[in-house]
């Protein structure tokens, strides 16, 4: 599932307990991300799921909920 793969890698990347990260936390605000922690997110989620972001678009995602839906999107 893709919510729980970034969950995870949101959770060991910013070394926070995977319930602290829900559908609605705020990436940058909650979490303290910044463009290279967004990079290095990226990275993984194409690794992992063999996608590749083209579009700047994924910058815009604010939440965990909207990065999921982006990346479900691109497996679809």
């Amino acid at each position: 599932m893709v919510l729980e793969k970034i969950r995870q890698a949101l959770a060991e990347q910013f070394e926070r307990e995977l319930d602290e990260i829900t559908e609605n936390t705020d990436i940058a605000l909650d979490l303290g991300a910044d463009s290279l922690d967004l990079v290095e997110l990226i990275t993984e989620l194409e690794n992992e799921y063999n996608v590749t972001v083209v579009d700047e678009s994924i910058y815009t995602c604010k939440t965990v909920s909207e990065l999921t839906e982006y990346i479900e999107g691109l497996l679809a």
